[in-house]
């Protein structure tokens, strides 16, 4: 029903925010309130979910497109609510949740509030190789046209694991982090992203 609502957050609370928008105010409930604390007063963009049941009707607010489509996406799935799918992107961003479920990590998915391992299941068959073509910025190829003068032989595999991690949106600080540990291997450059993803998202 909304895209989107712009205005000013007039409230910033443990479950929700107000975000004023020509007079009115919108409750917004999001999974972690308190992240827009530094924008009180400011204009914001909330992208939004509106949830309707015969009990309940409630707006449900993210500060990207990406997280939005994801949380309607866990709603789907059986045994996930608008809580629960809240939960999930408040303890995790969705580039971990996403890996997770391709690579049906129950064990990584087992660790957010509310999900046991028939959910955690649940989650992989329901959204496995569904969410790529719904999230393509979090699928980046290895290698984008911009950074194909990279792909020489003088590059080697862990420097383009490298590129790859900080394209998912890890930092230079992280990723330098797990970086003395896996160079003590010789391995390509998948696997050595699939066990940095592995450490990463420990």
């Amino acid at each position: 029903m909304f895209e989107y609502i712009k205005g000013k957050i007039e409230f910033v609370g443990p479950e929700y925010i107000v975000v004023e928008n020509h007079g009115i105010g919108y409750q917004i409930i999001t999974s972690n309130p308190f992240v827009f604390s530094k924008q009180l007063g400011e204009e914001v963009r909330i992208y939004t979910f509106h949830y309707v049941r015969e009990d309940l009707m409630a707006l449900y607010g993210f500060q990207t497109k990406e997280e939005k489509i994801l949380f309607t996406k866990l709603l789907n799935v059986s045994g996930i609510g608008p809580k629960g799918a809240l939960a999930i992107l408040a303890s995790g961003n969705p580039v971990q949740v996403i890996y997770a479920i391709e690579n049906e990590d129950e064990a990584f998915l087992i660790k957010f509030p509310g999900v046991g391992k028939k959910t955690a299941r649940q989650m992989i068959l329901d959204l496995k190789g569904k969410l790529q073509a719904v999230v393509p910025d979090f699928f980046p190829n290895l290698f984008t046209e911009e950074e194909e003068r990279f792909q020489s032989p003088s590059v080697s595999e862990w420097e383009e694991a490298e590129l790859a991690l900080k394209a998912l949106g890890y930092s230079e600080k992280e990723v330098r982090k797990i970086a003395p540990a896996l160079q003590k291997e010789k391995l390509s450059t998948d696997q050595y992203i699939k066990k940095a993803l592995q450490k990463l998202l420990k």
